[in-house]
């Protein structure tokens, strides 16, 4: 009888701390032993020339996400998400589940298991979006699901069915600091974004390129900025979520610098896309296709994001995977989607292309190490949602997620080669250096030069314990 289920051979493993050339033997969908001459089994896979790293986690993906009556549907379920997921090297997702207004939450959360169970090819887990925090979904609704491991919720400074007043943030912040749950926030000012945008359309500026006029640097930085004030003021940490530029990342480094317990996100767009990619001349051309929010800003955004990595502002590197078709009455180009950018769908599709455009442009282009990839798409996620130490390292104990990674192989983004149901993808012709060539899901290879190897049911839930970053010094 061979010693192990799975030997990976003549690799080189990398985690967040270590880079050393190793063998991984894997039994029972868990990594048994790291080192060399570890003995026999059943399959050995030769990783010689590979980068052998934990399996990225993405703790921000939208899928089958819940949407109004009357309003186009998400491009992605959890099958063909996840699929995609595992395609570019993920693992582990942290999808949402949405409480529509004058509902329970718990029955929310009931819902979206529905929708996710038997159908992921990864694993995954949820956090919460409260939208409508009553004294029964914060007295008793959350504090009991936050016990069950959904250990983490999200709110909005923004969009009509989704936005919390100030006092509602507060009621919210008291409630999780309570709990021991980490709140995100996505910091962008409502009131400010609805008069750019009816001051926009009276002058005929309503072109998807004005979309990201409706919604300048400022307004992220004052929502950011009041986020922050009212976290300091109940004395609970945050997440501020997809951060797009300087305004907003000196917000956090302000907030760190005192002290506070503030932590950042950004993602793929905010380091490959300009607001010039949704530029236009009429409502037919393909400016909406990167509609997003916050929306894509310029080169020196770029150059503050890389600051922002840098010097530890941003904690993890999500895909913030919102994926909408473009064509047809669910897509961007919708009847109404074609008579201002207000009603184009707000996201785009990521979540496999957000390991390889960090790499490329991270790793591969010198601005960060291999290490500080890893901590970036992995290791710093599943520390902060409660996931570590079963998912996002390489070590005896953890789950044998893996990326076998080539960092010199050259690749074109095409959507032919996609694997989510979008029509399209936003990095369309992009060059990366560096590419997954297997991803292993507890042992199972799920991915191979570009076959999807795994099955629909794969995937499982994860309840996940309180975040460690989630209890301030003075509670």
């Amino acid at each position: 009888m061979a010693d192990f289920e799975l030997i990976l051979r003549g690799g080189t493993v990398v985690t967040a701390a270590d880079t050393f050339r190793a063998d991984v033997a894997i039994r029972h969908g868990r990594i048994v032993s790291v080192g060399s001459g570890l003995g026999s089994a059943d399959r050995i896979i030769d990783a010689s020339g590979l980068l052998v790293m934990p399996g990225g986690v993405d703790s921000h993906v939208h899928l089958a996400q819940h949407a109004p009556p009357g309003t186009p549907q998400m491009a992605d379920g959890f099958e063909t998400g996840s699929r995609s997921a595992i395609a570019g090297g993920t693992t582990t997702v942290i999808s949402f589940a949405v409480q529509p207004r004058g509902a329970s939450l718990r029955e929310s959360v009931r819902d979206y298991h529905t929708k996710a169970e038997g159908q992921s090819y990864c694993d995954y887990g949820f956090h919460l979006i409260v939208t409508d925090p009553t004294p029964t979904v914060l007295g008793q609704e959350l504090p009991a699901l936050v016990m069950d491991g959904y250990t983490s919720f999200k709110v909005f400074m923004t969009y009509d069915d989704m936005v919390l007043n100030d006092r509602q943030l507060l009621e919210v912040f008291d409630c999780a600091r309570g709990c021991g749950a980490l709140v995100m926030v996505h910091c962008e000012g409502y009131d400010s974004i609805r008069f750019m945008t009816e001051r926009l359309e009276r002058a005929g500026k309503t072109a998807p390129y004005y979309h990201g006029a409706s919604r300048p640097q400022s307004v992220e930085r004052e929502a950011t900025h009041r986020a922050i004030s009212h976290a300091e003021l109940v004395d609970v940490p945050i997440m501020v979520v997809h951060v797009s530029g300087r305004e907003a990342m000196e917000q956090i480094r302000w907030a760190r610098q005192k002290g506070l317990r503030i932590y950042g996100e950004t993602c793929p767009q905010y380091i490959a896309l300009t607001a010039d990619d949704m530029k236009g001349f009429n409502m037919d051309e393909s400016g909406g296709k990167y509609v997003c929010s916050p929306p894509p800003r310029d080169h020196a955004s770029w150059e503050a994001i890389w600051e922002g990595i840098r010097t530890g502002v941003f904690q993890t590197f999500s895909s913030d995977h919102c994926p909408f078709f473009y064509e047809g009455p669910d897509g961007k180009q919708n009847a109404k989607g074609k008579t201002s950018f207000r009603w184009v769908p707000n996201g785009i599709p990521g979540v496999e292309n957000r390991m390889a455009i960090l790499f490329s442009k991270g790793v591969s282009e010198g601005r960060i190490s291999v290490n500080e990839f890893v901590a970036l798409t992995s290791t710093n996620h599943a520390r902060m949602y409660g996931l570590y130490p079963r998912k996002g390292s390489i070590a005896a104990g953890f789950d044998a997620d893996i990326v076998l990674w080539d960092p010199n192989r050259k690749e074109v983004i095409r959507q032919e080669r996609m694997h989510h149901a979008a029509d399209y993808t936003p990095y369309e012709g992009m060059e990366v250096t560096g590419w997954p060539v297997m991803t292993l899901l507890r042992g199972k290879p799920v991915f191979e030069e570009g076959r999807i190897l795994g099955e629909v049911g794969d995937g499982r839930f994860l309840a996940r314990e309180l975040s460690p970053y989630a209890t301030s010094p003075g509670s």
